[in-house]
Order: structure tokens, then sequence, then C-alpha cells
């Protein structure tokens, strides 16, 4: 090779051609109701579907108990009811429900709190 060809002044490779854009007209569909990718979603079986509903109710019911035993805690027995209130919420959280784990563990932690800061006040 010579040094014209290396140095990229004679070059064999034929000019860039321009580029044309075009708007697409297949996304998105307004008028076409299609679900891409259906073909290879994992079938899931029945039990797996019952387990599920099953675990949410657990959660729930975990959630509204903590919820109730937080409140009461508020009012008697703070340094027992409020760890059990916390400990229901985190397994309410743990299932999935997580606004109702929150609120338990929230009243859970705040009676708790609350029983060791107003225990001078009363002895």
């Amino acid at each position: 090779m010579d040094d014209n060809n290396r140095k990229g002044k004679i070059s064999d490779n034929p000019p860039p051609r321009a580029l044309v854009v075009r708007d697409r007209v297949d996304y998105p569909r307004k008028d076409h109701r299609e679900e891409y990718a259906a073909e290879v979603a994992p079938i899931r079986p029945a039990e797996d579907r019952k387990e599920a509903q099953e675990s949410g109710t657990k959660g729930k019911t975990a959630g509204y108990a903590g919820i109730a035993l937080g409140i009461l805690a508020l009012f008697m027995w703070s340094i027992v009811l409020g760890p059990i209130a916390a400990i229901l919420g985190f397994y309410s959280l743990a299932n999935g429900k997580r606004t109702l784990g929150g609120w338990a563990i929230g009243l859970g932690l705040v009676a708790t709190i609350s029983y060791f800061v107003f225990i001078p006040f009363v002895r």
C-alpha cells in the first residue's frame, strides 16, 4: 500500500448516504389493543394463585391485629402490647401489606417509647 491510501486520501469506500428520518407509524397504536409478549408469559398454576391469596389474607389479618393492639397499647399495657403490635406489623409487612404493616409497627413503637417517656412521671 502506498502512503496516500493509508492516510485516507484515496479510499475505496463509497461516501456515506444521508439518513432519512421517518415518523413511526407502529407506535403508539391508539386504535389497537394488543398485548405484546403474551406468548412468553409464564403460566401460573392454580395452587400458586391460591397460596398468594392465602398469604395476602394472613398479612391483612396480622396488620389489622397489629393496628388494634397498637391503639390499645397507647392506653394500657404499653410495654406488652406495643412490641407485639410491632412484631405483627413486621409480619404483615413481610407478607406484602406495606401500609398495614407500617402503621402497626409505628403504633407499636410509639406506644413502647411513650411508656419509657412517661414512666418517670408516674413513679
